[in-house]
């Protein structure tokens, strides 16, 4: 994304990688842009799996970046009609989801991300990839964390 593509324009960046708590992260985002009068920039990575081994045979029609759209998609699509007035913004990037967001994060006001989607490490309090945003982004970053039941 070029610099002046968001020149003038407040602009929250959120990932979203089909985990209810991205989902959970970008309604919160949604939400945060509507009080804000801020443009939303939802981000999708994908990178094609790899093997350290034999190849790895891909199915016919095998499209990550058609999937990726589609997940987006289905994330987005409610959240526009529920914030009419939110500008939206969809990029699906090949890269590492980490690098995608903190590039991304220099053009962004504010950068939003789960405290742990699908990612490697189960059990962490927090993930990988937020855990590079949290501490290399150009901006802000606010990791989402449901909040935990009767408290």
């Amino acid at each position: 994304m070029a610099e002046q593509d968001n020149q003038g324009t407040r602009t929250i960046v959120v990932g979203v990688d089909g985990s209810d708590g991205s989902a959970d992260a970008a309604r919160w985002a949604f939400g945060q842009a509507a009080l804000t009068g801020s443009h939303v920039e939802v981000i999708t990575a994908w990178r094609w799996p790899s093997s350290w081994g034999a190849a790895i045979p891909m199915p016919a029609g095998f499209d990550p970046a058609a999937d990726a759209r589609s997940m987006a998609d289905k994330i987005t699509g409610p959240l526009a009609d529920e914030f009419p007035t939110v500008t939206i913004h969809t990029r699906i990037v090949e890269g590492h989801p980490a690098e995608v967001l903190v590039e991304a994060s220099r053009y962004a006001e504010l950068l939003v991300v789960s405290s742990r989607g699908h990612g490697e490490f189960s059990g962490m309090l927090i993930g990988s990839v937020s855990l590079y945003c949290a501490t290399r982004a150009s901006c802000p970053v606010l990791v989402y964390r449901e909040p935990e039941q009767g408290k």
